[in-house]
């Protein structure tokens, strides 16, 4: 098992351990033993019940393949001493570098080989498992270890899942066994018998059981599953055997694949509708940790400020959640659950809104408000004006922008929340912020300006595109016909002011993207970063790091988050934080929350390219970028969403039945179909349904 220094063909080949024990620290690094030798590696050295063994590692196995006798040897060695020469019997089965992940487990894709006797049929095994590995229907190749153990003949056998994996419930313990070893069990020769465990062993339910697996050995299983979900942080799909005196075996530790959402329980009821115009897209690490935290704290402070929501709710509620990038908020507290409120609470003479309401009317809030905005955009227009263009900034400048955004953030958004709760959710708001960009892109658009002078002589065209740090999104071609989309019209003042605070927040997101964006560029040209898009996944401190010191995480080129699929209208979390729907009507005119823009209709469009003229759009969110296809639209249906977004306010100015907060409604309502749209009730009713 000692390191080799080998040289072939006058080429120094860098030194490789071809064989690792598995009480080895080595044999942690699933790169070295593979996914699934890693995994029990892990948990031997933890102190879980496992066997001892061998493994050998992707070098030593892409070693062998060019039948360097050095790598034979020392397997010979590990087997001699794992065997005692030949008297005890092994088990050689695979350990990619893909299985057992949290995705896909890969079981039953690569082979074993049970009761290996000799020599020579150890060298068989290890050659028949490795083969098995290099042609997998619609699996890459990837590096492959073999994994040399003990061949054990157990009382009984099988597997077992430390949550329920249809249900999700994770105070259940789902148990397969069967005498003798596992591998009958998971190849699918036999059913065995098949439990429901309680948490601590009790049996649930069962099916064709299994005399002498008595209560005291399932307490034991279900102990291993325990200490094997602590190990590993969370719940294990365990293979394992019962030695002849009882003692539990852990064979194998992988994740649990392809589990259902757990039941959600009470808990708050988050939704995107209300963030999702402002971030339609996943974030990324950097853009999360910027801009998501500023707008929880000033959410906490509106809604104590208003007396919408008293400290002890707010204390349990996170408000603000961020699951794969993507953003919501509860629901509740900002008055947009689809749960009905419960019979006791419809007996408080002044519910939250009733109370906000009455302190406006009084006077409380509206002597205060238009000055603290007044000042806040002042102050927030004198800051952007200040700062001088970036390549007269030092790195440390640039980072030091970066941090400051947050604080100026927070103001804004607090300023933003209060306004648009006085505002209400009814009624002519005025001209939105969508409306002035879309004024300001024609008058850029016909002056031939392009995109980066565009935004410099207007930018409020920034209202018309998300965020991001990266490389500059473009601006969607102008709209050929818009009067004057209601600018002039007389409108509720705090609904310009919070317009105007929108804006403020959009191009503080700007700014701060963009410096984000320019540091990424130094560090890129410097070596630091290969590519700057990286520099989205760094956190702020790991940012700075790479400014002052130059050096970046060396996991950063595989952070990069997988597209991750749209957050429901409503859900609940899961106790492992994913999104558990709520259930949404199936049947009948659904209703949401008319927008305005009176009463329409027409074919609904919902996937990708333009819509038809008079089309009615069935979105999820309201997301900027449809913007320019509003003035041909039929109506606009969308699955979250507020009255006072963006989007809503743009399409009541074009006449533009829109009704928002639909559950369900891409599913309600396919492509094709024909749809009736009220602006004003908030009824979205089929005429006809697409043809199959």
């Amino acid at each position: 098992m000692s390191v080799l220094n080998v040289e072939r063909a006058d080429q120094v080949v860098e030194p490789c351990r071809p064989v690792v024990a598995l009480g080895d620290h080595d044999a942690t690094d699933p790169t070295i033993a593979g996914a699934k030798a890693a995994a029990l590696a892990v948990a031997r050295r933890a102190g879980l019940p496992t066997l001892d063994g061998f493994v050998v590692t992707t070098e030593g196995t892409a070693a062998l393949d060019c039948g360097w006798c050095d790598v034979v040897a020392a397997m010979r060695e590990a087997w001699h001493q794992l065997t005692d020469d030949g008297r005890h019997s092994l088990v050689v089965r695979s350990s990619s570098t893909v299985e057992d992940g949290g995705s896909s487990s890969m079981a039953g894709m690569f082979t074993s080989v049970l009761d290996v006797r000799d020599w020579p049929a150890f060298r068989t095994a290890v050659s028949t498992v490795l083969a098995s590995g290099k042609a997998v229907p619609g699996v890459a190749p990837a590096p492959m270890a073999v994994l040399v153990q003990p061949f054990l003949e157990p009382r009984f056998g099988g597997v077992l899942f430390g949550a329920d994996p249809v249900t999700g419930r994770a105070d259940r313990r789902v148990l397969a066994a069967v005498e003798g070893g596992p591998d009958r069990l998971v190849s699918g020769e036999v059913d065995g018998a098949r439990y429901t465990l309680g948490r601590h062993g009790k049996v649930l339910s069962a099916e064709r059981p299994l005399d002498g697996l008595d209560a005291p050995t399932r307490r034991h299983l279900t102990r291993l599953s325990a200490s094997a979900a602590h190990v590993f942080g969370g719940p294990q799909d365990i293979e394992w055997a019962i030695a002849d005196d009882g003692r539990p075996v852990l064979l194998q530790s992988r994740p649990i694949t392809a589990m259902a959402p757990a039941d959600p329980g009470r808990g708050p009821i988050f939704g995107p509708g209300p963030v999702a115009e402002t971030f339609p897209d996943a974030l990324a690490t950097l853009e999360d940790e910027l801009w998501v935290a500023p707008l929880a704290d000033a959410l906490a402070e509106a809604l104590t400020l208003t007396g919408t929501a008293g400290g002890r709710r707010l204390s349990r509620s996170p408000l603000v959640v961020s699951i794969g990038g993507r953003i919501a908020v509860d629901l509740a507290l900002l008055g947009a659950s689809p749960v009905k409120r419960r019979w006791i609470a419809k007996l408080n003479p002044v519910p939250p809104a009733r109370r906000l309401r009455a302190a406006w009317r009084v006077g409380r809030l509206r002597a205060a408000l238009e000055g603290l905005v007044s000042d806040a955009l002042a102050d927030t227009d004198a800051r952007l004006l200040e700062v001088p263009p970036f390549d007269e900034l030092s790195d440390r400048q640039l980072l030091s922008l970066v941090r400051r955004s947050q604080p100026l953030l927070r103001a804004l958004h607090g300023h933003e929340i209060v306004a648009g709760l006085l505002a209400g959710q009814q009624g002519p708001t005025g001209p939105g912020g969508a409306g002035v960009a879309l004024l300001a892109l024609a008058a850029g658009r016909a002056a031939g300006l392009d995109d980066t002078a565009l935004v410099q002589e207007y930018p409020a065209v920034l209202a018309l595109t998300p965020p991001r740090i990266g490389p500059a999104a473009p601006l969607p071609p102008a709209v050929p016909t818009l009067g004057s989309l209601g600018v002039d019209d007389p409108a509720d003042p705090v609904a310009v002011l919070r317009e105007a605070l929108r804006m403020r927040v959009r191009w503080v997101h700007e700014l701060t993207a963009r410096a984000a964006w320019e540091l990424a560029g130094r560090l890129a040209e410097r070596g630091v970063l290969g590519d700057p898009e990286a520099v989205a996944e760094l956190t702020l401190a790991e940012l700075a790091t790479a400014v002052l010191s130059g050096t970046v995480p060396h996991d950063l080129d595989l952070r990069r988050r997988a597209s991750s699929a749209p957050l429901p209208a409503a859900f609940r979390r899961t106790a492992d934080g994913r999104p558990a729907a709520l259930p949404t009507p199936s049947s009948g005119a659904t209703a949401g929350t008319g927008a305005g823009g009176g009463r329409g209709g027409g074919v609904v469009h919902s996937g990708d390219g333009p819509p038809a003229p008079g089309a009615v759009l069935v979105v999820r969110t309201l997301d900027p970028g449809f913007a320019t296809v509003l003035p041909g639209l039929g109506g606009l249906v969308a699955e979250t969403g507020s009255v006072l977004s963006h989007l809503a306010i743009l399409a009541r100015e074009f006449g533009v039945p829109t009704v928002v907060g639909v559950p369900g409604a891409l599913e309600r309502f396919p492509a094709g179909s024909i749809v009736t749209v009220d602006g004003t009730t908030g009824a979205v009713e089929i005429q006809e349904v697409a043809a199959a």
